[in-house]
């Protein structure tokens, strides 16, 4: 467990943990470059089908490192601060929180599809109490995530966000007790990860970035990714499976 994020492969589930637990798991540019590596990996490697990202010592992240930051690190990647927040992976990703969330933890969280929180956790961008700006992805995608006027008042007062409040407004997906974050999510990938992999990459991309289409980009610009999913051979896997009352056996082409 002396690496800064230990990675570990259950199935065709690509667990990630962030493990600097006695910097709250801070991002500096070791472990940002390392969630980068493991995001790649995830999506290069045709076995894994989803990831989960949380943290070690019962704490998701405290956010971007200071300490680094002053040094003159800014713990960026290719795929943006923290390794992720830029570019996500194209397959599903899912954020496991305990504990605190907070400015580049909760980006990580934000750049997540799906989030499983214990109660009690917190998310928060408190940037603006450090003089800097949550600008990987906090202010961009929590108005996206929460009503308008709530995502307003957690960027200028820099407070922040209970677990039981967010999965009450729709941020998180499930609530557990605490210690029981992680359990979830992995239930939750194993769902998932028994779906169509081509299936689901689509329906990521498209659910991803029709937010800023209009009715007539919709259709136009899904319609290749979509006819590659219905003339894919899992798509009559599917159908064949049903009529034949069998699990599928998926092949991703």
């Amino acid at each position: 467990m002396d690496d800064v994020l230990v990675v570990e492969r259950r199935g065709s589930v690509l667990l990630m943990t962030m493990n600097r637990p006695t910097a709250r798991n801070a991002i500096d540019q070791a472990l940002a470059s390392a969630i980068a590596a493991a995001v790649d990996e995830l999506d290069s490697d045709d076995r894994l089908a989803v990831g989960v990202l949380t943290g070690a010592g019962g704490t998701f992240c405290a956010g971007m490192d200071l300490k680094a930051f002053a040094r003159g690190e800014r713990s960026g990647t290719a795929r943006g601060f923290g390794g992720l927040t830029q570019s996500p992976p194209e397959k599903p990703l899912i954020a496991a929180v305990e504990g605190w969330a907070l400015a580049l933890g909760c980006e990580l969280a934000l750049a997540c599809d799906l989030i499983v929180a214990a109660s009690g956790a917190r998310f928060g961008i408190p940037e603006v109490k450090r003089g800097l700006v949550a600008a990987a992805g906090g202010l961009s995608r929590l108005p996206h995530a929460l009503p308008y006027p709530l995502a307003m008042e957690l960027a200028l007062t820099g407070e922040p966000l209970t677990a039981d409040r967010a999965y009450a407004l729709g941020m998180v997906n499930r609530l557990t007790e605490p210690g029981a974050a992680l359990d979830e999510a992995l239930a939750m990938a194993e769902k998932i990860a028994s779906n169509a992999p081509l299936a689901l990459r689509t329906s990521k991309w498209i659910m991803s970035t029709a937010v800023g289409w209009n009715d007539g980009d919709l259709w136009r610009r899904q319609e290749q990714r979509v006819a590659e999913v219905m003339g894919s051979q899992d798509a009559i896997e599917g159908a064949t499976a049903f009529a034949e009352k069998r699990p599928p056996r998926w092949t991703g082409r």
